[in-house]
């Protein structure tokens, strides 16, 4: 792909999020930016406001389009549902919520998935009938919280059809799926999928090709050696939780023999650290000046129906998640096929001549509206960058291309799933099979997402 390089590390067809974080992110950013811009007086042309810097607009079409092919003439009544632990507390969810409501004849609210009712092959809020869920939370929490409450009547919307994502989504994001794009079934799927796929194998004793098409008889004592250069993932799971970095990794073996006890991991070829790492100003507290540090960055695509809607710009070490420490980044948009890097050195150049006393200051006044803004994460605000991450508009729209030909695979992948093909890549328990042959995907209006890059 042409104007833009990296690899896409996973993909969510569950619940993404992300969609409001950036719009937060992006007022965060563009206010520090002009902080900072008051010293440094650089006439460099960003654009903070592109609308895939703000995927909320877009999110709420694609709810709207599905609405209108389950409900045509009715107005909208539609739920965003969350794990009752998080109602209230998730800020991303309450905005989305109030952003729905300001559209002109368009009713919403945010509930615990236990408090719908079923009548007569309608789903009911509080006695009023509801025309769309959008689920904030993957078919393994819906196993979960039904050990503890009465989930029946959201068990009858998936059904229904009044789910959106459609649980059959949720299989083609099992991790195991990355080895059919590589290997087995290479040739069914666009380039721009295949090229950004890294090589991907389920993880237990048995014979496969390396990265490179060289033949491995044991793929247990081949991933021993090759430990260093390769990263262990569950199959299913989010927030870094379970990974297990080779070169970071001070017991390998027994990271090892964990992870093939468990009997749910794959192996993946690391991607090259520098593909996305950048040098970014920070402070340095302790010492009290402002240094140059290495982040690793990570850039999450908002995939539709509609193709492309926004992106995530996340930073911070392996992985880049915010529970595991990691931050969030501005984004800005260059004019054309500007280059990026002379003008990310020329940024930070200027940066690192602010005092730091100045940039302590800036700072800490971002922080402060971070708090404001609800963007915190357990007792603080969430980590951001002092400078936006640079992209230009050729690089936009080489994704934007490449996010049409994902959506395209992944509509093929879940025909493939249904049909039987997939069944060897895709561990997933019973229940949740279940709970996915419920709603049949077909490419109707929904979410996905696709990080690295």
């Amino acid at each position: 792909m042409k104007n833009f390089l990296g690899y896409h590390s996973e993909w969510n067809l569950g619940s993404p999020g992300g969609w409001d974080y950036q719009r937060i992110t992006q007022e965060l950013g563009k206010f520090c930016w002009d902080r900072l811009n008051e010293v440094m007086k650089l006439d460099i042309p960003l654009n903070f406001s592109h609308p895939l810097l703000n995927p909320v607009p877009l999110f709420a079409e694609m709810l709207l389009r599905a609405h209108k092919k389950r409900h045509p003439g009715e107005k909208p009544y539609i739920v965003l549902t969350a794990e009752p632990d998080t109602i209230g507390t998730v800020v991303e969810n309450s905005n989305f919520v109030k952003y729905l409501n300001s559209i002109p004849g368009v009713s919403a609210e945010l509930a615990a998935p236990h408090e719908f009712e079923e009548k007569n092959g309608q789903i009911y809020l509080k006695g009023k009938p509801v025309t769309l869920i959008y689920m904030d939370f993957n078919n393994d929490v819906i196993l979960e919280l039904e050990k503890e409450y009465d989930l029946s009547a959201l068990k009858k919307a998936i059904e229904y059809k009044v789910v959106v994502n459609p649980r059959g989504m949720e299989p083609v994001g099992a991790k195991g799926v990355f080895e059919a794009v590589t290997d087995t079934y290479k040739d069914k799927f666009f380039g721009t999928t295949v090229e950004r796929t890294p090589w991907t194998r389920r993880f237990f004793a048995r014979s496969t090709t390396g990265p490179e098409g060289e033949k491995i008889k044991d793929l247990i004592e081949w991933t021993r050696k090759n430990i260093e250069r390769l990263i262990l993932k569950p199959v299913q799971g989010y927030s870094g939780k379970g990974i297990v970095i080779g070169f970071k990794s001070e017991t390998p073996d027994e990271d090892i023999e964990k992870a093939l006890k468990l009997n749910n991991y794959i192996v993946q070829e690391l991607v090259p650290l520098n593909l996305w790492a950048e040098e970014s100003p920070w402070l340095d507290d302790n010492a009290e000046e402002v240094i140059l540090k290495r982040w690793q960055t990570d850039f999450r695509c908002l995939i539709t129906d509609g193709g492309l809607i926004g992106f995530l710009g996340r930073f911070g070490g392996i992985p880049t998640n915010v529970g595991s420490g990691g931050g969030t980044q501005a984004l800005a948009i260059l004019p054309g096929d500007t280059s990026t890097k002379e003008l990310v050195n020329q940024i930070n150049r200027s940066i690192l001549s602010i005092p730091y006393s100045t940039l302590k200051e800036i700072k800490e006044s971002v922080d402060e509206k971070a708090v404001e803004m609800g963007h915190t994460y357990l007792l603080g605000p969430i980590k951001t960058a002092l400078r936006p991450r640079l992209i230009n508009e050729a690089q936009v729209e080489a994704l934007t291309e490449y996010s049409v030909n994902l959506w395209k695979d992944a509509v093929k992948l879940e025909q493939m799933w249904r049909e039987g093909k997939l069944d060897e890549f895709v561990d997933i328990a019973e229940e949740e099979i279940r709970l996915a042959r419920l709603a049949p995907w077909n490419g109707e209006p929904a979410l996905m997402a696709a990080d690295g890059l």
